[in-house]
């Protein structure tokens, strides 16, 4: 329907086209509802172009300079590799472009409409797209996240996770500042491709939120592969240099980089939104309040995905779309459940993880066993590269099940994807126990692990 088109009525108006959006959207329509769609940036949200899939792409890019390096010990004859940017990145956007049109092909199919350009709420029911005025019985806000920089001098000149991915010239000196999985896993990324890279962390200790153990574990494995990770240290002022950028440190010393990230975090993006126009509230943190059923305090306006402050992932995100659609447009009402999400971190090595830490269990008051091991991959015993696994149960002493799962090492995303099956099920650590391994792998770790740590 073109945008200057009579009917501009629907049943559902969907302010934003990523992963939450788009499922909304085809379920919805599939269900009978009338759907008009609105997307002002790119087809996919941040997932598609700036986020999970290019990231992951970079990440297998960048895995090669290390496979090239563990092939001698396995009898090969590697030449000296190079590495050339422009390649990686154009053959990236490539793929983008081809996800971008499936996301469009799938909305065309599913019988929704949707409009190219920037969404504003103009009152509970109505909402307008290029000086064009649309009617709703009901508006879905899915405009995701956006990325946070710190305020200091010179911050202009630092790029966000936005940026990084398109860069003309490849940072041969990569400055990185923050803790969280984005920054870890670009350090590892560029790392890996050749860049200089320093990581920067202002406190003790970087990707808060996970089991400590892992969190100690992996910044020791992550220096091991040559990332200077500098923790209790800030950036405090940026300016251009002839040869680059310099970044004063609150240590008082200072540091020239290529390029400097700002990994720092990420805000709900609804600038613009037209929020004022309703009575949707915001949070302390400045997220949409949004209840069980999505529903924000305007009764006919709902919210999901990153922009509610929930867990800021894609699975979450498409998970809350399905309920949401089949509860408002199917035959019975869904809600989401939140235990036991499963999450990998790509960063170099990796890290998975399920349900609880050992320091949530102990703040619930759970009486805990926690199950530990720690080794060098079949792998590297040939490759000579100086890397370990760590897998980690934690698990509930009167119940025996295990609450929580978490894994440092090579495809920690592929094998926790398993195991949070059995987890979701109620898996017991008999479960675990009486399971017969795949051996040799490193998988079978989780079910070998006899004799509690502690």
């Amino acid at each position: 329907m073109p945008e200057n088109a009579k009917d501009t009525s629907c049943d559902l108006f969907v302010i934003g086209a990523g992963s939450g959006g788009v499922r909304a959207s085809r379920i919805a329509a599939s269900l009978g509802a009338k759907v008009i769609v609105a997307e002002g940036l790119y087809l996919g949200g941040t997932c598609v172009n700036v986020g999970c899939v290019p990231k992951k792409l970079y990440v297998y890019g960048s895995e090669f300079s290390k496979a090239f390096k563990d092939a001698e010990g396995f009898g090969w004859t590697v030449g000296k590799p190079s590495f050339d940017w422009p390649t990686l990145r154009d053959n990236k956007s490539r793929e983008i472009a081809r996800l971008n049109a499936i996301y469009e092909r799938l909305l065309d199919d599913s019988g929704a409409t949707v409009l190219t350009g920037m969404a504003r709420l103009l009152g509970p029911n109505t909402v307008e797209v290029n000086g064009v005025t649309y009617t709703a019985r009901k508006i879905l806000l899915a405009t995701g996240s956006w990325p946070t920089k710190p305020d200091f001098p010179g911050n202009e000149h630092a790029i966000t996770s936005n940026d990084i991915f398109d860069l003309v010239t490849f940072p041969r000196r990569l400055l990185i500042v923050g803790g969280g999985y984005i920054a870890t896993e670009f350090a590892g990324i560029f790392n890996g491709l050749g860049s200089q890279v320093t990581q920067l962390y202002r406190g003790d200790l970087f990707m808060r939120g996970f089991d400590h153990d892992i969190r100690t574990f992996v910044a020791g494995e992550i220096r091991k592969t040559g990332v200077d990770l500098r923790f209790n240290t800030n950036i405090e002022s940026l300016a251009p240099v002839s040869n680059g950028l310099e970044a004063t440190l609150n240590d008082g010393s200072r540091l020239v980089a290529d390029s400097v990230l700002c990994a720092t975090g990420r805000h709900p993006n609804i600038e613009g939104l037209g929020i004022e126009s309703t009575r949707v509230s915001l949070d302390s943190r400045g997220y949409v309040n949004a209840d069980g059923q999505f529903q924000t305090d305007e009764p006919s306006i709902y919210a999901l995905g990153d922009m509610t402050g929930g867990p800021q992932l894609t699975p979450v995100a498409i998970a809350q779309a399905m309920a949401f659609a089949q509860s408002q447009f199917g035959h019975h009402k869904n809600t989401m459940d939140y235990d036991f999400i499963p999450t990998a971190v790509f960063s170099q090595p990796n890290i998975g993880t399920v349900g609880l830490t050992e320091e949530q269990a102990i703040d619930r008051g759970l009486d805990i066993a926690i199950y530990s091991s720690e080794f060098k991959p079949m792998k590297h015993t040939l490759s000579g590269r100086d890397e370990r696994t760590l897998m980690k149960l934690v698990v509930d002493k009167p119940s025996d099940r295990v609450i929580g799962l978490h894994m440092v090492g090579p495809d920690a995303g592929e094998i926790c994807q398993g195991m949070a099956v059995a987890m979701k099920a109620g898996a017991t650590k008999h479960h675990f126990d009486s399971t017969v391994g795949i051996h040799p792998t490193a998988a079978e770790e989780f079910v070998t692990m006899r004799t509690p740590s502690r």
